[in-house]
């Protein structure tokens, strides 16, 4: 993938704009561009089981057989939504999520369909802060704040 994704970049040197020398290095395209494709390349993956002479062929016969530059994988992974203390999986129940994100912090994705829930906390935290010169130190009020947590269930 990364042997794919660089560019080859060259520079002229000289006098008045003659190549006399010229200066070429390589260069990977920008990091998210790679990322996106390994993407594509992950969501198409094919799982393969060994077969007559090492061979590596589909577990489903539907499967078309991958080629030298498709993503193959021989296990499925673990499920990471739930407790595993064998694989040493925590599950995401009472992981913090951002109700608000699509993404993979995103609490739809995140809690795996359990739903979650808000939870609202007030909390001593120092504020006002001053230093006192006299003394040489700091002081400070203290000060409620409320705090906004989502949890996955």
């Amino acid at each position: 993938m990364i042997r794919s994704n660089v560019d080859l970049l060259c520079k002229c040197h000289g006098v008045s704009g003659s190549c006399t020398i010229r200066v070429c290095w390589r260069k990977l395209k920008p990091f998210a561009a790679v990322g996106e494709k390994l993407v594509k390349k992950f969501d198409s993956a094919t799982q393969v089981v060994e077969g007559k002479g090492h061979r590596l062929r589909p577990t489903r016969r539907e499967v078309k057989k991958p080629g030298r530059k498709d993503l193959i994988f021989l296990e499925e992974s673990p499920d990471f939504c739930y407790r595993n203390e064998t694989l040493g999986i925590s599950g995401t129940k009472g992981r913090e999520c951002n109700a608000t994100s699509y993404g993979m912090d995103g609490c739809q994705l995140l809690c795996c369909g359990r739903g979650y829930q808000n939870i609202v906390r007030q909390i001593a935290d120092r504020c006002h802060c001053q230093f006192v010169w006299g003394q040489m130190k700091v002081q400070c009020k203290t000060c409620m704040k409320k705090v906004e947590k989502t949890i996955c269930n």
